[in-house]
């Protein structure tokens, strides 16, 4: 029954984040809110799941597909760096390791293919000027980033510090974090001052 319990809220997490999508594309931003981010974390035995949600603004300081040289190579390293959670993620103790990961943009979607990136470009320009009497014109995308890890002492795992995901990414102040794991559920806002969160 306990595994059942703790499956539950992460089975959800692909409808939730399929929800904050649609939500973004048809103009409903109210999730949407520059320098904060949502993550959530639960961990079954050894098995750690993670997935980060943000505005690509805290990440990448724009929003629009990448129309620029420096733009490409912003989108490129942010990409890189995403794809190395063991460097954003303090996982303290636990002996684990990524055995998957997606990472989900339309910006990411863009740059991996060459017509997907032209026929991007042309919808965001019909969506910018739908969009220009309702919100200014202004352009919202997300990056969402799911991560597995299996951990082989995940008794050992304390703690987790999401101070170099602070550092590397300044323009995100603040994550909402929700984690499930072997004391029960808990949410905690988490900050560059205040990093840490206990399993």
């Amino acid at each position: 029954m306990r595994q059942l319990l703790l499956a539950v809220p992460f089975a959800l997490l692909p409808l939730l984040s399929y929800a904050h999508e649609h939500e973004h594309e048809h103009g409903s931003l109210g999730a949407h809110e520059h320098g904060s981010a949502q993550l959530d974390v639960a961990l079954d035995g050894p098995i750690l799941e993670v997935q980060l949600h943000s505005p690509a603004m805290n990440l990448l300081g724009f929003e629009h597909a990448a129309q620029s040289a420096e733009d490409q190579a912003t989108l490129s390293a942010t990409h890189k760096q995403l794809e190395q959670p063991l460097q954003l993620f303090g996982l303290n103790g636990g002996d684990c390791q990524v055995s998957q990961q997606q990472l989900y943009s339309p910006l990411f979607a863009a740059e991996d293919n060459d017509a997907a990136h032209a026929h991007k470009h042309e919808h965001e320009h019909e969506h910018e000027h739908a969009a220009k009497g309702e919100h200014g014109g202004h352009e919202h995308s997300d990056i969402q980033a799911n991560y597995r890890f299996t951990c082989k002492q995940p008794e050992q795992l304390k703690q987790l510090d999401l101070a170099p995901l602070f550092k590397r990414f300044p323009a995100t102040q603040k994550i909402q974090v929700q984690l499930i794991g072997p004391n029960g559920q808990q949410g905690k806002q988490l900050s560059a001052a205040e990093p840490t969160l206990s399993f």
